[in-house]
C-alpha cells in the first residue's frame, strides 16, 4: 500500500486528511511534537472522527481511520526515513511551525536520492509554498534539484474543526469532533512526479488562486463576519449568531459583494449559479449547532484577519476594484475592531489581548493605517460604520 505522511496530528490532520488517504488505500503515519497524541495514536493504531452535523438517514456518524502509525516529531532518525519511504507528505502545523518542520525533511529529502516527492501543505497562510520552496533551496546542496524532485502543493481547507471542551481532551487526546464536509481543494500544478487520481475528498484544480481567493474572501470572511457581529449581540456559537436575523443578513452582504467579485475575476471558474450555491452551504454550515463550533475559535487573532490580504481588508480591496458595495466591509472591519470574546476559561486570545491593547495605544486610525493599510479616507469610513 502507498505510504502517507503527515506532519501534525491535530485537527486538520486526524479529522480531514487521515480520513481521506485512509479511505484510497493509504497507510497513513503522523509525525508529531505532542507526545501524548503520539503514544495514543502508536498503541490503539487508529481513531475516530465523531461527526457532529445533519445527517441524511443511514449515513455513518462516525469516521473510523485504522491502520495508524505514529513518530515523534523529535526523532529525527525516525522522520528521515519515513519521508525516504513515503509517497506523499502532507502537512498541518501552523506557520510558526514550518521553519522546524522544514529542516526536519532535509535528511529525508536527500536520502531519497532525487526520487520526486509531492508536499500537500494544509496550511493557513498565503505564499506557504513559496515559504517553503524558498527554506529548502537555502537548507540543501546548491546542486541539489529541488524543483524536480519535490512539490509544494498549495490546499484550500474549509473543514470545520471545533474546539474540543477541555474536560473532553483530558478523558482523550485523541478526541476530535468535525462537520461532515471533508474535501482538500489542492494545485494540479504544484505535484511533481505521481499525481494522486480519483481520491474522493481531494479535489484537484488548473486555476488554483481562485480557489483561494473563494476560502478567504467569502468563506473566511463570512466566518469571521459573523462571529464578530455575534460577539456584540453576547452570543457564543457561531450557529446561534448566524440563527439571528440582523447578524444573517449582515454576513450574507459581505459574502455576496465578495462572491460578485470573485466572478468578475475569475469568470472561468465562477458564476451566479454556483457562487450562490457556495454562498448558501457556508451559511447552513455555519448554523450546524451539532458542531457547537464557538464565536471565540471564529473571530479570534485580530491581526491577522485584519492584516492587508486577509480576509476583511483583502476582501474590501477586492469589491473596491470591481465597483461593489464597500460599506458593508467597511461595518464588517468596525465589528471587528470590537471583538473581545474570551473562550471557555474567560481568557482572551492573549495576541487579541495585545491588539486591543495596541488599539488603546494608537486609537482606531493610526492602527487601521498601520497595520490594515488603510488610507485616512477609508478610516473614517470604519470609525463612522
Amino acid at each position: 500500500m502507498p505510504l502517507y505522511v503527515h506532519f501534525g496530528a491535530g485537527n486538520i490532520g486526524r479529522a480531514l486528511a487521515g480520513p481521506i488517504f485512509s479511505q484510497a488505500g493509504y497507510d497513513l503515519l503522523f509525525v508529531d511534537a505532542f507526545q501524548p497524541v503520539v503514544d495514543a495514536l502508536q498503541k490503539r493504531r487508529g481513531y475516530q472522527v465523531i461527526v457532529k452535523d445533519d445527517l441524511p438517514p443511514g449515513a455513518a456518524d462516525v469516521i473510523n481511520v485504522t491502520g495508524v502509525g505514529a513518530i515523534s516529531a523529535h526523532d529525527a532518525d525516525a522522520v528521515a526515513d519515513a519521508i525516504l519511504r513515503a509517497d506523499l507528505i502532507g502537512t498541518a502545523v501552523g506557520s510558526a511551525n514550518m521553519p522546524a518542520l522544514l529542516q526536519s525533511m532535509v535528511p529525508g529529502i536527500l536520502a531519497r536520492k532525487g526520487a520526486p516527492l509531492s508536499i500537500l501543505l494544509c496550511e493557513n497562510f498565503n505564499g506557504v509554498a513559496e515559504f517553503a520552496r524558498e527554506y529548502l533551496t537555502a537548507a540543501l546542496p546548491e546542486n541539489f534539484q529541488l524543483n524536480k524532485s519535490v512539490g509544494f502543493v498549495e490546499t484550500s481547507i474549509g473543514k470545520m474543526v471545533p474546539i474540543m471542551p477541555a474536560a473532553v481532551r483530558q478523558h482523550d487526546p485523541l478526541a476530535l469532533w468535525a462537520e461532515a464536509y471533508n474535501k482538500i481543494i489542492a494545485d494540479r500544478n504544484g505535484f511533481v512526479g505521481h499525481v494522486p487520481a480519483n481520491i474522493e475528498g481531494l479535489e484537484l484544480k488548473d486555476c488554483f488562486q481562485a480557489y483561494v481567493e473563494r476560502k478567504l474572501y467569502i468563506h473566511n470572511l463570512g466566518h469571521a463576519t459573523c462571529a464578530c457581529y455575534g460577539f456584540q449581540k453576547k452570543y457564543s456559537l457561531i450557529c446561534d449568531a448566524i440563527g439571528d436575523s440582523e447578524i444573517l443578513a449582515a454576513t450574507r452582504r459581505v459574502m455576496d459583494e465578495s462572491a460578485a467579485a470573485l466572478i468578475k475575476r475569475w469568470p472561468s471558474e465562477f458564476n451566479q449559479d454556483n457562487q450562490r450555491a457556495h454562498v448558501e452551504d457556508l451559511i447552513k454550515r455555519f448554523g450546524n449547532r451539532a458542531l457547537g463550533d464557538t464565536i471565540f475559535r471564529v473571530g479570534r487573532d485580530l491581526a491577522r484577519k485584519l492584516a492587508p490580504g486577509d480576509r476583511f481588508i483583502g476582501a474590501l480591496r477586492l469589491v473596491q476594484q470591481y465597483d461593489g458595495d464597500c460599506s458593508v466591509l467597511y461595518k464588517a472591519i468596525a465589528a471587528a475592531l470590537r471583538f473581545k470574546a474570551a473562550d471557555e476559561s474567560g481568557k482572551m486570545f492573549p495576541a487579541d489581548a495585545a491588539f486591543h491593547e495596541r488599539l488603546k495605544q494608537e486609537g482606531p486610525e493610526q492602527l487601521l493605517q498601520a497595520h490594515c493599510g488603510l488610507t485616512e479616507e477609508e478610516c473614517q469610513k470604519v470609525i463612522v460604520a
